[in-house]
């Protein structure tokens, strides 16, 4: 039986997770443009142009931008799914780099409101105060959610997402209180043991962290309801704790199910429909899509009677390979159509060099050697010769031991290239060996 959507178990409660959201700033990304942004501080000296304070209220107004920034994308991707922050890369969103601004825009009505209700009565401040704290993490939800000031502003809107989280929303805004309070007491403990200007990276580390803590744990409880926040989640991420999390990419899932419906034809023998089907999927794929051409090859491989057609794919499948640095499956190839067909070859002379460098790498000098046989005729005046030439000259000399065999070579480069770095290399490699010591 298959599992719907709906009887997916729903993602563990915010506090079953602390641990995460606290080390979700100490994985690598984050750790590293949180040290950036901290010891940018130290710059102030280089605007020289400025008077120091001011020149350091810039710099530090600078990385309040771009730490919000970075916490906003936090709670948008989080609010997805997306905690793991190597995934953060692939995704953007200009939306993120107005809403630092529109939160400040939010916190100033709100200050003003609370300030006018101080000087009306000071009663009516502290409730004001009160009620805008305990609001204020709802309305940030609500500016991720729509990206909009006037929407975040909206008390109607906020309610809705209070109501949306339910009964947790008191207890999360009783952690990001905790939270909010991290940083100095946090600085209180550690600040005594320092002096000088590292003081200053110190201080803003210690506030960038607690607010992406802030920010990862907004973030998480979105997605507890992304549904009814209007967010998709990414595939799989609905699973709870220790199920594998689905992190394919749709092209990815896509060419897995058409790897399964080919896999699945040829089992039930009907390779004619296999093919068919692994054709139409290279044919309306781009010409660099690897998994299209891997598995077309391997269906062509399994049919005899197809020899000229691998052989003709396998020009285009092979340098493929060879570009994504798949030098192993290439030569795997390559072997292949030899098989079936001796006199295959492939058409690029640096595509040549290349498998023949890797199979030298292999440490197999006869494979090496039987990709260079007839380099120079088949390339004639082509400018990769002296490579060819130095290469296959070391597969002699340094794989079989046949410095004899290399020796023509040697005077063929030196009457063709004898400047080349090449030549001097093979020169070098044949040079006569040292004398014995005498002893006395």
């Amino acid at each position: 039986m298959i599992a719907t959507k709906d009887a997916l178990p729903p993602p563990p409660p915010f506090w079953h997770r602390l641990n995460s959201f606290f080390a979700f700033p100490f994985q690598m990304r984050p750790f590293a443009y949180g040290l950036l942004l901290s010891f940018c501080s130290l710059l102030f000296d280089a605007i020289f142009f400025l008077p120091q304070g001011l020149a350091l209220f810039v710099i530090e107004v600078g990385i309040m931008l771009a730490a919000s920034r970075y916490g906003f994308k936090i709670i948008a991707l989080g609010a997805r799914g997306i905690r793991d922050s190597a995934d953060f890369g692939r995704e953007s969103s200009d939306d993120w780099t107005y809403m630092p601004w529109k939160l400040f825009a939010i916190s100033l009505v709100q200050a003003f409101l609370i300030g006018w209700l101080a000087w009306y009565a000071p009663i009516l401040g502290t409730v004001g105060l009160f009620v805008m704290s305990f609001t204020f993490p709802a309305a940030v939800i609500v500016l991720v959610q729509s990206a909009s000031f006037f929407q975040a502003m909206n008390p109607g809107h906020v309610m809705d997402a209070m109501r949306t989280i339910g009964w947790p929303y008191a207890l999360l805004c009783f952690f990001l209180f905790l939270l909010s309070t991290g940083a100095q007491v946090a600085l209180a403990m550690v600040l005594p043991m320092f002096d000088g200007r590292i003081v200053l990276p110190i201080i803003n580390f210690a506030f960038i962290y607690f607010g992406w803590v802030m920010a990862s744990l907004l973030g998480y409880v979105m997605f507890q309801h992304h549904d009814a926040f209007g967010f998709d989640a990414v595939p799989g991420s609905e699973l709870p704790d220790g199920a594998p999390v689905d992190r394919r990419t749709p092209a990815q899932i896509e060419a897995q199910r058409i790897d399964a419906e080919v896999a699945q034809l040829v089992t039930e023998g009907d390779l004619a429909a296999a093919l068919g089907t692994a054709y139409e999927a290279q044919r309306t794929a781009d010409a660099n899509d690897l998994a299209a051409q891997r598995r077309y090859h391997r269906v062509l491989a399994l049919m005899p009677e197809k020899k000229d057609t691998m052989l003709d794919q396998a020009k285009r499948f092979i340098p493929l390979l060879m570009r994504r640095d798949l030098a192993s499956e290439a030569l795997k190839v390559f072997k292949a159509c030899k098989e079936r067909d001796k006199a295959f070859a492939l058409d690029d002379p640096a595509m040549v060099i290349a498998m023949a460098r890797a199979e030298w790498r292999n440490g197999d000098a006869h494979a090496t050697l039987a990709l260079l046989s007839g380099f120079d005729k088949r390339f004639r005046g082509h400018e990769a010769i002296p490579q060819a030439y130095e290469l296959a000259a070391r597969a002699l000399v340094q794989g079989l031991g046949r410095a004899d065999m290399a020796q023509p070579i040697l005077t063929t480069m030196e009457a063709r290239y004898p400047d080349s770095e090449q030549t001097q290399e093979v020169r070098w490699l044949l040079r006569p060996a040292a004398p014995p010591a005498q002893t006395a």
